[in-house]
């Protein structure tokens, strides 16, 4: 385990969009993330761009954390993907970059913020998260059938939409 004075001002925190280098953000959950480590290039690009914020944390020019959020900025978001390299872990960086998420100008007037955890719940306890049994669902996005037909682009008040029309058993 590496340890990170808080006057040590090499280790950055970003939150730029156009900061994440995909190369080392798909390789570090690799490492430290078994929930992610299929997840493609690709997909991360699409999952980057559709939030805010995103906070990267570099040492030097390697990038050792990464958080994401969505959020309407004033009800609801949600925290996603905490990760630390390994190296790093335990060192005070995960709490700074969770509060650096929770601080963004997007989150910091939000009633109500979530999260998924798998075995940090201790973690985000000592952050200032509570469990919560009786809110939780989720619904697995399964393909979907589409028929034949190519998918339409309907105009809707000066507003295009994409049109599936699943199968019918």
């Amino acid at each position: 385990m590496k340890t990170i004075s808080p006057d040590n001002h090499h280790i950055l925190f970003d939150d730029s969009r156009a900061k994440v280098d995909f190369n080392q953000l798909q390789t570090l959950f690799k490492l430290a993330a078994f929930w992610a480590k299929d997840r493609t290039q690709d997909d991360w690009k699409i999952a980057v761009e559709n939030s805010e914020p995103v906070v990267t944390v570099w040492d030097y020019q390697r990038m050792i954390g990464f958080a994401r959020a969505t959020s309407d900025g004033i009800y609801r978001a949600s925290i996603w993907d905490v990760v630390i390299h390994p190296n790093y872990q335990g060192s005070g960086l995960g709490r700074k970059l969770v509060q650096t998420v929770l601080s963004h100008p997007k989150m910091c007037r939000v009633e109500r913020i979530y999260l998924m955890t798998t075995h940090q719940q201790k973690f985000y306890e000592r952050i200032g998260f509570e469990y919560n049994s009786t809110t939780t669902m989720v619904l697995n996005n399964q393909p979907l059938e589409i028929n034949s037909q190519k998918p339409e682009l309907t105009r809707v008040s000066a507003e295009f939409k994409l049109v599936c029309t699943p199968i019918v058993l």
